[in-house]
């Protein structure tokens, strides 16, 4: 193809050139084996953990970029992270800006109690997002099989808040149905009450064997549960592996890119990649990059299909 170019400076004569696309996205390029600007960045971060402020780094990302980020911030002052602070508002803008259409963001989090009451600083930054123009898909539990040292003024604490934002409708849902049903096999009855106030008669169907799980899950932590991989404990706060490969299967597809910037010991890269999505890992502490650099460039990490052979 041979379009004609803009009016020349060199005489005012018009020229022509060839145009060829770039692999990734479709947009013009000068070289037939070249990726565009935007794409060569995103590929040159692709897969890779990176060192430095997530939020200046997330400003070198192109918009809409991220298929899905899965991370977990500083609850207040729960835990010291090397000493590294946390720019909320930054981080939340730019994961608003880097989110694709339909693009999904996984915030894990919970409060301190201070002086008796509880932060609420969850709440404050769920809020925020919504502000930025995110929708709240759902508000889900991670529940612990294990528990905080108890407290003798209220019940025990097991259970953290699974925000789950998105950029104007999810893309890409992959309900887990693991919850085995006690009617499995029966016809399903039952009415319905309209926002009218009416009774409507539900469509029947047979009842599978298993439903799409409730929104409350639940794990077990610590040595040997939340992963076997032992300098991954070098980090003061890792969730489970189980957990950011439930949200990496049920928000995004094979080949998708999943961040992490605040990725300390790597779980979200590490269950990313053996699930065959990208990654891209960026944390403050040099201590902890190599910890997930570690991580993830072990011989015995194997690929969900390379594991069932």
């Amino acid at each position: 193809m041979f379009p004609e170019c803009p009016q020349s400076e060199l005489g005012g004569e018009r020229m022509t050139y060839n145009t060829y696309h770039c692999a990734k996205c479709g947009c013009p390029t000068t070289d037939a084996t070249a990726l565009c600007r935007e794409c060569e960045e995103i590929e040159s971060m692709k897969n890779k953990i990176h060192n430095g402020d997530s939020v200046k780094l997330m400003e070198e990302l192109m918009d809409n970029t991220i298929d899905l980020t899965v991370t977990s911030p500083p609850y207040d002052k729960l835990r010291d992270y090397n000493g590294y602070s946390f720019d909320f508002e930054g981080m939340a803008n730019e994961l608003f800006r880097v989110t694709k259409e339909g693009g999904v963001v996984v915030w894990v989090v919970s409060d301190s109690t201070i002086n008796g009451s509880e932060t609420g600083t969850s709440f404050k930054q769920a809020l925020y997002f919504k502000e930025l123009g995110f929708n709240l898909h759902d508000t889900m539990i991670y529940q612990k099989q294990t528990m905080s040292f108890p407290d003798k003024t209220r019940y025990f604490n097991c259970f953290e808040y699974m925000f789950v934002f998105s950029k104007g409708k999810p893309k890409s849902i992959n309900l887990i149905r693991d919850r085995k049903n006690k009617w499995a096999g029966t016809l399903t009855h039952g009415t319905k009450r309209e926002s009218n106030g009416e009774l409507t008669r539900r469509k029947q169907y047979v009842m599978g064997e298993f439903g799409v799980r409730f929104n409350t899950w639940e794990y077990a932590t610590g040595l040997n549960c939340s992963t076997k991989d032992k300098i991954a404990f070098k980090h003061p706060a890792i969730f489970p592996e189980k957990l950011a490969e439930d949200h990496i299967i049920s928000w995004s597809n094979e080949g998708d890119i999943v961040l992490d910037p605040m990725c300390g010991s790597g779980t979200t890269c590490k269950m990313a990649k053996l699930n065959h999505r990208n990654y891209i890992g960026i944390d403050e502490s040099e201590e902890y990059c190599n910890i997930a650099r570690e991580r993830l460039s072990s011989p015995n990490l194997k690929t969900k299909s390379e594991d069932e052979q």
